[in-house]
């Protein structure tokens, strides 16, 4: 099971007129609660976010703002944690106009909301994938014990070993969910082919495209409606495309520069001309990366001297310990290693030196292969082929 960055989770929607904002009113009651807080945060545009704040009186609330079009909100309320999973956060769709929510104070997740569409649709969806949730529900608690008791022995700072035999078991227990993520999401494609003017069809769609090959993203952009193309959600998906066919064959090769693991500095043009470069995009804590790391070195080893150049490229900016950490246990300090480049400012990331967007990565591991000219001829893990592709490919080249 391959893991994904970065995340962040049946009737057409009607027309909604682009760019004119329209008010909305999010009038709701807690069951189990008589006063408090709720917050709640949606994009509004795609760098900008609204974030607003309520208080409970007697179990009842109200939201009201400004909406161009339906939107998925972030609603929390005496949460415990940051995590999306905290019983007392929720996430769904509003849009213009009144709307009526019901929830229950410790379970947010089982919220009733009437007024919007959009959420009828993502609850038509949910409905469906309902029966495969209970078949996986026993995995999900498996692995949720063994992430909290990898989390309890980091926390009683426990040997090493420790910590790498729990990750491992977690990562083991993940893995299993593969089979069952693909039933979902075969039911989520088949709703973005089938209704082409929804805004839940854009916004899955958003999240799928970094797993789909270009070709295929694209066509299913293509008979999105004019207006769903139009909306901020349409809009994000042209935008991982354009990131996507820039990190896909045929594609010039976005060149930057940064400070490597050992502070100097590293340009990736100085290869150009006389290597093959395999940027690797990878982290200290995705496990199916660092098992890959071995076969890594198995290639670096049978084709160095013959041209072929490997650059990590870590998401590890938040944790740079962990990153030089990872490079000396897995002994994979004979190649560059450079950071992803994201900035974390406040709530929000600066993505100016982001080297992981200009190759449309939300996956890891992913590897893209690029030629002496700059140009890229493979790509390798999200929206890519295999890793046996890729060893079939650095064959053809260096024997």
């Amino acid at each position: 099971m391959k893991h994904h960055i970065l995340t962040f989770l049946l009737a057409s929607t009607a027309l909604t007129v682009i760019g004119q904002d329209r008010a909305f009113i999010l009038k709701g009651s807690i069951s189990g609660q008589k006063s408090g807080q709720l917050k709640i945060a949606y994009a509004t545009g795609s760098d900008q976010y609204t974030q607003d704040s309520t208080l409970i009186k007697n179990g009842t609330f109200e939201f009201k703002g400004k909406l161009k079009e339906p939107v998925m909100v972030y609603l929390t309320g005496a949460t415990k944690s940051r995590n999306m999973d905290d019983p007392n956060s929720a996430s769904f769709f509003i849009e213009p106009g009144q709307m009526l929510l019901s929830l229950k104070a410790g379970d947010f997740r089982n919220l009733k909301l009437k007024g919007s569409k959009t959420q009828d649709e993502y609850f038509a969806l949910e409905r469906l994938k309902a029966p495969i949730n209970m078949e996986l529900k026993p995995i999900s608690l498996a692995y949720e014990k063994a992430n909290e008791a990898y989390m309890q022995a980091r926390k009683d700072k426990k040997p090493e070993a420790d910590l790498d035999a729990l990750k491992e078991k977690a990562s083991a227990i993940r893995d299993q969910f593969e089979p069952f993520s693909e039933r979902q999401g075969k039911i989520d494609m088949e709703f973005i082919k089938t209704h082409p003017n929804s805004y839940l069809s854009a916004y899955l769609l958003r999240w799928k495209v970094s797993s789909l090959a270009v070709s295929e993203a694209k066509a299913l952009y293509a008979q999105l409606s004019e207006n769903i193309k139009q909306s901020s959600y349409g809009k994000a998906v042209q935008d991982e495309i354009k990131n996507l066919e820039g990190g896909s064959p045929g594609a010039k090769a976005t060149m930057f520069a940064a400070t490597d693991i050992n502070g100097q500095p590293f340009n990736l043009s100085d290869y150009k001309g006389n290597k093959y470069v395999l940027l690797d995009f990878w982290a200290s804590w995705c496990v199916p990366c660092r098992k890959g790391n071995p076969h890594l070195l198995s290639l670096y080893s049978k084709y160095k001297d013959k041209g072929l150049e490997i650059v990590g490229v870590s998401d590890d900016d938040s944790n740079e310990a962990a990153w030089k950490k990872a490079v000396e246990q897995d002994q994979i300090g004979v190649w560059k290693h450079v950071l992803r480049g994201l900035k974390r400012v406040g709530n929000d990331f600066d993505r100016s030196g982001d080297r992981s967007d200009a190759y449309g990565i939300h996956t890891l591991p992913t590897k893209i292969l690029i030629d002496k000219n700059g140009m890229i001829v493979g790509r390798y893990g999200g929206g890519g082929e295999n890793d046996e592709a890729m060893d079939k490919k650095l064959a053809e080249i260096f024997n």
